[in-house]
Parts: C-alpha cells; sequence; structure tokens
C-alpha cells in the first residue's frame, strides 16, 4: 500500500521514513489516528549518533551522563 502526501510517497501509515533531501530534518511520518492523518517531520538532518558503542571520550561522558540523570538499569560500564 502506497499512500501520497504532500507530494512524497509513504509505504504505509505509521511508518518512518528517511528524508535525505529535505532541508531541516531527517526523518517523516504519516501518521494515522483514528480518521486524522498527519506528516509528521523530525530528527536533525546530518546528525550521527553512536548508539550502544561509543567510541570517543565525549561520546562516552554523554553515555554516562545519561544513564546517571535517567537512573537507568543497564549503567555502561567504565
Amino acid at each position: 500500500m502506497t499512500v501520497e502526501k504532500s507530494g512524497e510517497k509513504f509505504s504505509g501509515y505509521n511508518k518512518p521514513k528517511r528524508t535525505p533531501k529535505h532541508p531541516k530534518k531527517s526523518h517523516a511520518v504519516l501518521a494515522k489516528e483514528g480518521d486524522k492523518i498527519r506528516l509528521i517531520r523530525f530528527g536533525q538532518q546530518g546528525v550521527r549518533g553512536t548508539g550502544k558503542n561509543p567510541t570517543s571520550a565525549k561520546d562516552k561522558a554523554r553515555k554516562k551522563s545519561y544513564y546517571a540523570r535517567h537512573n537507568a538499569q543497564g549503567k555502561p560500564t567504565s
């Protein structure tokens, strides 16, 4: 099922897709709740996250701060 909204094609409702040609936002999703359909853009263009494998000291410190701030269960080792 292909859905088109504002000149963009989506593979379906509530399925995010990358938008590399958009000037500011990196992803878009065509959200549907009941009869309401909305185009939602999110994410900063060009940002690369480290995920679960931080390599630089700055990324490791960022992850450590996140876990401390949110009192997360799976605390990083270091």
